[in-house]
C-alpha cells in the first residue's frame, strides 16, 4: 500500500504533522534546494520531538557527487538516529565511486538514493544501489520550477522505474513538486510512498509554512473513490520489465 511522506523543516511543523495521519516524516530546508539538508542540532530535535510514533527520513543536502563530500556528510547525519537517509544522485562527478564509498554505511543504516526526473537518469544504477546495500530509491525533480514529476517524465517511464526496483526489492518513493491531482494517477503504480512538500503549504510555495487544510485536503485525495478506481483498474496484469 503506498505510503504518504511530508516533508518539514522546523521542530514546529513536526508538531503539526502528527496531528495528521503521515506515514513518513522528512526532513529538508525547501529553502537550500532540491534536497537542502536541516542542520544536525535541528534533526535531532524533531526526532526526539517525534520519538519513534513515525519513521523519519533526512537529507544531506545538496552535494557534488564527489566521495570526500557525500561520505562524511551520511556519516554525519547518520548519528542523528535518523531511520532514512536520502542522498541525491546529482549530474556529473563520479555516480559509482560514491556509491561505493556509502556501502560502508548500508549495514546499519538505511539508505534511499534519490534521483531526479529532470536529468533524465539511467535506471541501470538500481542494480549497483541494491548490491552496495542501499534499502531504496526514490524519482525527484531538481528544478521544481520545471513542474511536476508527471510533467517531465512520461509515465511509462516511471512505472518502468517503480517495477525494476521492485524486482531488485529496493524501497520505491516518488517525489517532485506533485500535486493532489497527480495521487490518483499514481498510486496505481504502487510505490511504497509519495512525496510531498509544496502541495501541503499554501499556493503550491515550497518554502512557505505548511498550511493545515492543504494538509488536510491531501490525505482526503488518498482515499477518495477516483484514485481506488483507478488502482482497481491498473491492477490488470501488465508484463514485468527486464534489467
Amino acid at each position: 500500500m503506498t505510503r504518504i511522506l511530508a516533508s518539514i523543516n522546523s521542530l514546529e511543523e513536526a508538531q503539526l504533522i502528527q496531528t495528521f495521519d503521515i506515514d513518513i516524516i522528512d526532513l529538508k530546508q525547501p529553502a537550500e534546494g532540491a534536497l537542502g539538508a536541516l542542520d544536525k542540532g535541528t534533526v535531532q530535535r524533531i526526532i526526539a520531538e517525534i520519538a519513534g510514533r513515525c519513521p523519519v527520513s533526512a537529507t544531506i543536502g545538496d552535494l557534488p557527487m564527489l566521495p570526500h563530500r557525500v561520505a562524511p556528510a551520511v556519516a554525519d547525519m547518520a548519528e542523528t538516529g535518523v531511520d532514512y537517509i536520502k542522498i541525491g544522485f546529482f549530474p556529473g562527478h563520479d555516480w559509482l565511486a560514491c556509491i561505493e564509498a556509502l556501502s560502508q554505511f548500508s549495514d546499519d543504516h538505511a539508505l534511499i538514493a534519490v534521483l531526479f526526473a529532470d536529468c533524465q537518469p539511467s535506471f541501470s544504477v538500481l542494480r549497483q544501489l541494491k548490491q552496495a546495500g542501499f534499502t531504496g530509491v526514490m524519482l525527484d525533480t531538481m528544478d521544481k520550477r520545471k513542474g511536476s514529476l508527471n510533467d517531465i517524465m512520461t509515465m511509462p517511464r516511471i512505472a518502468q522505474f517503480i517495477k525494476l526496483a521492485k524486482q531488485l526489492d529496493l524501497l520505491t518513493g516518488l517525489a517532485g513538486s506533485l500535486k493532489s491531482s497527480d495521487i490518483a494517477t499514481l498510486l496505481p503504480l504502487h510505490a511504497d510512498y509519495l512525496g510531498f512538500r509544496g502541495a501541503l503549504c499554501a499556493h503550491h510555495n515550497r518554502i512557505a509554512a505548511l498550511a493545515p487544510n492543504k494538509i488536510a485536503a491531501l490525505i482526503a485525495c488518498f482515499h477518495a473513490p477516483p484514485a481506488m478506481e483507478k488502482i482497481a483498474q491498473a491492477n490488470k496484469h501488465t508484463p514485468e520489465p527486464t534489467l
